[in-house]
């Protein structure tokens, strides 16, 4: 027997899955950039901080660059 999928919690949302949620009248279509860049802060703290800089050690890298390569690993 499966469950019904919950979206906010399934760890991999599918299209249209969030669209009773959405307003219509409030959504504009536009055509993607291929050249644009996106930005993302990431904010690690305490005992996960501690451990991503202990991989980064490892690695020989920076803790930037471990969370790039999983980032882009996504």
């Amino acid at each position: 027997m499966r469950l019904a999928k919950d979206p906010w919690r399934d760890p991999d949302p599918q299209p249209g899955d969030f669209d009773a949620e959405l307003d219509h009248a409030q959504i504009e279509m536009h055509e993607g950039n291929p050249d644009a860049k996106l930005s993302i802060l990431v904010n690690v703290e305490g005992d996960d901080a501690k451990r991503l800089e202990r991989i980064a050690n490892e690695r020989g890298q920076q803790p930037g660059e471990v969370v790039s390569q999983l980032l882009r690993s996504a």
